[in-house]
């Protein structure tokens, strides 16, 4: 580090960019020999992969004091078990523990039903009989309590991911093509019997599990891929294949798929078209609105509607796909659908900074789109916050040093290294020139780049790991995005509930914010120790009528699920409403698809 750097006065700008461009770059490797060779990437990387990156390539403002002003008043929370979501973290520090040091204490999901006691079962649903259940096991595989299954059978299609939704269905069909779903519903349908289209339950609102006894139709089972033309890139694939299945099958023809998620391990695409995910690089590539073509999907009755268009342009009546792309398995079941892919990257750069206020946030975000045009891929925000429960429940070490209230995530996607490295290097001798970062790294591998990336897409299970999460997945304006958390963490310290040095055990763990910068998408977090109802007192209706003043959205991606089901009127009016609701008793007459949820036609 240079002497000035180090004694904290201040180096000019003439001076700055003569230290950065004397490495032929804007970035100071981190580690050198002593003969000022950068060490090779190989050998960074032996031992601890976050250690070896941390940081591959380093920024620093010199003309940053030493002290920084902290987002909020940081509460040190003890982590008793490197465990979340069932899978145990790999650490950087001390040894392993062993499996009884960190297996959590088991607990007990309330039913959804006790949850939302407003909810009562739909009294003309039937109740499934023996019959029933020999009708559906003469179609395919199921899974059902009246053939000896187990609560514990039942429960990864009962339940959540996040433990917060808890169904009591007592029947799992498991469908291997669109005609076995056609004859499931045309069943269901006769006898009213309520059915829960299910992907890889991964869903934020609990969509995708039952409330009470209804059938839950899994799509496991339904994952070929179909076609692919290499030509124009049109995958068409079944609705169960996996989303990392189908990104890794185009990579080896040299495509990716247009969506991409922190479950992208588990989601099935299917799902994904039917609560219209968003994704880390809906920025670059869009919606699934503008990328999927066609849709394959069985209506209630058991018609299925062949809509599976492999056409970029087709304008011959009413787009009916759209009707099922964020429908939520509310007017019909999708098996299939056909999507126009992005060719892989031949170029791909991560940039991870650290910021020192939203307002500047909102400038580097500007100053990036200008200077990256086509090449930007990915603009992700977090707060200070969510990075340090990620890094005390992981026992990562973080990419940078410093601890600014705010990092960045820059990703650039493009077909000439060269053309994009020269942008990059531009833009970021421009945000390190006007003071608009503070600190920052870039990766220098693909491997550094999960590992950055990791640090964004570890959020969501790091936050669930004290006990429950309230997630608010919502859109508005940018220039606000970042003060609804700052009014939550208000109202929760005024209310008495948030951890604090005095208090470092009340039952909210923390308020934390992140999202996608690019599409103004806002994930408000608020980490608790157990769900708790004078938490959702102080939350809701107070997040929805603050979003509803600033003409917003309540879900930017999540969907409504039931979560949300009882507050759509903050962001519809009533004319949409009831177009909506006429939708869904047109499709659905008889009111078995996916009950109780999304927009209610009896309202």
């Amino acid at each position: 580090m240079p002497a000035e750097q180090a004694s904290g006065n201040k180096v000019g700008q003439k001076s700055r960019r003569a230290i950065f461009r004397a490495r032929d770059k804007y970035f100071v490797p981190a580690k050198t020999r002593r003969d000022n060779r950068r060490v090779p990437a190989s050998e960074q990387l032996q031992g601890s992969k976050i250690s070896a990156m941390n940081p591959s390539i380093v920024l620093r403002n010199a003309t940053r004091a030493a002290v920084r002003r902290p987002l909020a008043q940081s509460v040190r929370i003890a982590v008793p078990a490197l465990r979340v979501a069932g899978r145990r973290w790999a650490s950087t520090e001390g040894a392993a523990t062993t499996a009884a040091e960190t297996e959590p204490t088991k607990k007990v999901t309330k039913l959804t039903a006790d949850s939302y006691p407003n909810l009562q079962r739909g009294s003309h649903f039937s109740k499934i009989t023996a019959e029933d259940v020999a009708y559906f096991e003469s179609i395919c595989p199921i899974i059902s309590a009246d053939r000896g299954a187990t609560e514990d059978d039942l429960k990864p299609f009962n339940q959540d991911w996040m433990n917060k939704y808890r169904g009591q269905t007592r029947l799992v069909v498991k469908p291997k093509s669109t005609e076995d779903v056609s004859k499931i519903l045309k069943h269901c349908n006769e006898r009213k019997l309520a059915v829960v289209p299910q992907g890889g339950n991964t869903g934020l609102v609990g969509g995708s599990v039952p409330v009470f006894d209804e059938i839950v139709i899994n799509m496991a089972s339904m994952n070929n891929i179909r076609s692919f033309d290499e030509v124009s890139g049109i995958l068409t694939c079944d609705a169960g294949v996996i989303l990392e299945t189908a990104d890794s099958y185009l990579r080896e023809h040299g495509y990716i798929f247009p969506l991409d998620l922190g479950a992208k391990g588990s989601c099935h695409v299917g799902g994904n078209v039917a609560c219209n995910a968003g994704g880390l690089r809906l920025l670059r590539y869009g919606s699934l609105h503008g990328t999927v073509l066609g849709v394959e999907a069985v209506l209630p009755d058991g018609t299925i509607l062949n809509d599976l268009s492999q056409l970029r342009k087709n304008n011959t009546g009413y787009d009916l796909k759209q009707l099922f792309i964020g429908s939520e398995g509310t007017i019909g079941i999708i098996t299939a659908i056909s999507i126009v892919c992005p060719q892989k990257p031949k170029s791909q750069n991560v940039a991870f900074f650290g910021v020192e206020s939203f307002d500047k946030v909102q400038q580097t975000f500007v100053k990036t789109k200008q200077a990256l045009s086509e090449i930007l891929s990915a603009f992700e925000m977090m707060d200070s916050n969510s990075q340090n429960i990620v890094g005390q429940v992981t026992g990562r070490k973080h990419p940078l040093e410093s601890k600014p209230p705010f990092y960045i995530l820059i990703e650039t996607s493009g077909s000439n290294p060269e053309h994009d490295s020269e942008k990059l290097n531009a833009l970021l001798e421009d945000l390190m020139e006007n003071e608009f970062i503070s600190d920052g790294t870039l990766a220098e591998s693909e491997t550094q780049q999960k590992e950055l990336w990791a640090w964004r897409e570890g959020i969501a299970e790091a936050l669930g790991h004290f006990g429950g999460v309230y997630k608010y997945d919502v859109s508005i304006p940018l220039k606000e995005l970042y003060v609804l958390v700052d009014d939550v963490r208000a109202k929760m310290k005024d209310a008495g509930l948030l951890s604090t040095p005095e208090n470092p055990e009340n039952v909210v763990v923390d308020c934390v914010g992140y999202g996608h910068m690019g599409d103004s998408n806002l994930h408000l977090n608020v980490a608790v120790r157990q769900f708790d109802k004078r938490v959702e007192k102080v939350l809701e209706p107070f997040i929805y009528e603050w979003i509803q003043k600033r003409r917003g959205s309540i879900s930017a991606e999540h969907g409504l699920g039931v979560a949300k089901s009882d507050f759509v009127q903050y962001s519809r009016g009533p004319t949409e409403l009831a177009v909506m609701k006429g939708l869904k008793t047109m499709f659905d007459p008889n009111g078995i698809m996916n009950p109780y949820k999304y927009v209610k036609a009896n309202a």
